[in-house]
């Protein structure tokens, strides 16, 4: 049983299409959500979103936003998104680099929790790329088709 699974971030639609599985990233750790699974309102976290198709996976950076679960569709709003293929490695090994260093100058401590995150981001972000290499892309069922 597939599930219809909607990635929307303010500036594009990611994804739209059936899935056997969606795995995304909730406050208090990952959550898989299935075809018949009961509706749930829910805030994401920063980390992955990975669409598990019947014979490829699909990988997606995400910080923070909200998903709504249907028993037959998934709609995530995003509030920042990046598929893995759009991730730059260069420029997000370049942004940890510099989060890092940041850190490591001591700085006041309302400056700390901004960098640690972006250390957050950034580390996801070359995780995310980095899966990339690994799987080749997914071919999931369009609902455009």
């Amino acid at each position: 049983m597939t599930i219809h699974v909607e990635i929307v971030a303010p500036d594009k639609t990611l994804f739209s299409g059936d899935v056997q599985m969606v795995t995304l990233p909730g406050l208090d750790g990952q959550m898989g959500v299935m075809g018949g699974h009961a509706p749930l309102l829910t805030t994401l976290g920063i980390g992955e979103i990975v669409l598990h198709g019947a014979n490829e996976t699909e990988f997606l950076a995400v910080s923070g936003g909200v998903v709504e679960v249907r028993p037959n569709k998934v709609t995530i709003l995003a509030d920042v998104a990046e598929a893995a293929d759009e991730i730059d490695e260069e420029r997000a090994q370049e942004a940890l680099a510099r989060a890092q260093q940041s850190l490591a100058d001591n700085p006041p401590a309302e400056h700390r929790a901004p960098l640690l995150e972006s250390v957050r981001r950034s580390s996801l972000r070359l995780r995310v790329a980095r899966k990339r290499r690994r799987a080749p892309r997914a071919q999931f069922q369009s609902s455009e088709e």
